[in-house]
C-alpha cells in the first residue's frame, strides 16, 4: 500500500489498473479496468467509473449511488467522499466517478481491487434501484454473493446459515417447505444455504457468508428430499453448488414464477411441535421475511375453480 501511495504522489493523473496474465501484458493496448488510484487531500483513495443512460437525471445519480453503495462500503469501513460527472457516450449519456475514502491499514491493493468490483457489480445489478431474483441470483453465480451483506431478506429471498437435516424426515420436509413458499407466491424465489441472516427493526437482513464444507452430493439429496415431500414438481427449479474463491460452497435454490394451473404446491407431511406428522398435507407461501398458511377458504376456491372448469369450461363468477 505504502508503494501505491508513493506512486500516486509522483503523478498527475490517476492510477488506473489493468488485470491480465502475464504472458499476454502489453502495455501500448492493454485494456483497464473501471477502477482508479488517486491521491485526495494526500489521502490515497480509489473511484470506481459508474455508466448512466441517456434520459438518466443527473442529478439524481449521486442518491442513487449513495443508497446501493452505502451497505456494501460501511461494511468494508469506507465511505464516498467525492463525485464527478462526466459525458460519455452515446450522446446523454454520462458516467460518475464515485471516489471512496478507507483507512489504508492493512489494507491491500488486491483488496481493494476486489471491493471496487463488488460495488461495480452491485450497482450494475440494482441499477433500477431494487435488487431482483434474477440479478440477485446472477450476483451469486457471479462470485458476488458477499455484496448482499447489509440488504434485507424479503419476500424472494431467504437465506439459510447450514443444510437441514437430510437424514431426517424433518429436515426433509423443512426443505420442501421452504421452496414451496416460493412456488406459491407470484415472483418465486431464492433460497440460499450458506448465508446468515439477523433480525433487524422492519424485518430481517443478511450479516454474513458461512459458506459449508464442500459436499456435491448434497444436491442428489436436496432433489431426492423435494422429490418425495413437494408435489407437484417444480417447473424450471434450478439446485446449484457455488464454489467459494477461498474455501467451501454456498448451495442455491432458484425458483422461477410458476405456472398458476400447478399451484397450490403441497407439501407431503408437516412438522408440528417438533414432531413429523406424515398423514398432513401443508401449503405455505412467503409474505415479507415471514411464511403463511394459505387457508381452508383460498383451498376451496381452489378447487371450486378446478371443479366448474372440468364441468363447464368456465369459471365461477365470484372466483
Amino acid at each position: 500500500m505504502r508503494r501505491a501511495r508513493r506512486f500516486c504522489e509522483h503523478r498527475y493523473d490517476p492510477v488506473v489498473v489493468a488485470v491480465t496474465q502475464e504472458n499476454f501484458y502489453e502495455k501500448e493496448i492493454l485494456p483497464t479496468e473501471d477502477l482508479r488510484f488517486e491521491l485526495l487531500d494526500n489521502h490515497l483513495t480509489f473511484s470506481i467509473v459508474l455508466g448512466f443512460d441517456p434520459g438518466d437525471d443527473e442529478r439524481d445519480s449521486q442518491p442513487l449511488v449513495r443508497s446501493v453503495l452505502d451497505p456494501l462500503l460501511r461494511r468494508h469501513r469506507m465511505t464516498i467522499v467525492r463525485f464527478e460527472s462526466q459525458e460519455a457516450f452515446p450522446y446523454g449519456s454520462f458516467v460518475l466517478h464515485t471516489t471512496i475514502g478507507f483507512n489504508t491499514r492493512e489494507r491491500t491493493l488486491r483488496e481493494l481491487y476486489d471491493i471496487g468490483q463488488d460495488a461495480h457489480a452491485l450497482f450494475e445489478a440494482k441499477g433500477s434501484g431494487q435488487l431482483t431474483r434474477e440479478t440477485a441470483g446472477d450476483l451469486i453465480r457471479g462470485g458476488h454473493a458477499n455484496v448482499l451483506i447489509g440488504q434485507p431478506e424479503g419476500h424472494w429471498l431467504d437465506v439459510k446459515k447450514q443444510h437441514y437435516d437430510m437424514n431426517t424426515r424433518v429436515g426433509k420436509i423443512k426443505l420442501a417447505e421452504s421452496v414451496s413458499r416460493f412456488c406459491n407466491t407470484e415472483g418465486g424465489g431464492l433460497v440460499v444455504f450458506g448465508m446468515a441472516g439477523k433480525k433487524v427493526p422492519g424485518g430481517e437482513e443478511i450479516r454474513r457468508l458461512c459458506p459449508m464444507p464442500r459436499d456435491k452430493a448434497m444436491i442428489g439429496r436436496y432433489q431426492r428430499a423435494l422429490e418425495e415431500h413437494l408435489f407437484p414438481p417444480p417447473d424450471n427449479m434450478s439446485i446449484e453448488v457455488i464454489e467459494m474463491p477461498d474455501d467451501g460452497m454456498l448451495i442455491l435454490i432458484d425458483v422461477p414464477p410458476q405456472p398458476e394451473e400447478l399451484k397450490p404446491f403441497l407439501v407431503h407431511g408437516a412438522v408440528v411441535d417438533g414432531e413429523v406428522e406424515g398423514a398432513f398435507i401443508s401449503i405455505v407461501r412467503r409474505r415479507g421475511e415471514s411464511s403463511i398458511p394459505i387457508t381452508a377458504p383460498m383451498i376451496h376456491s381452489m378447487l371450486a375453480a378446478g371443479r366448474a372448469l372440468l364441468r363447464r369450461g368456465e369459471l365461477p363468477p365470484d372466483t
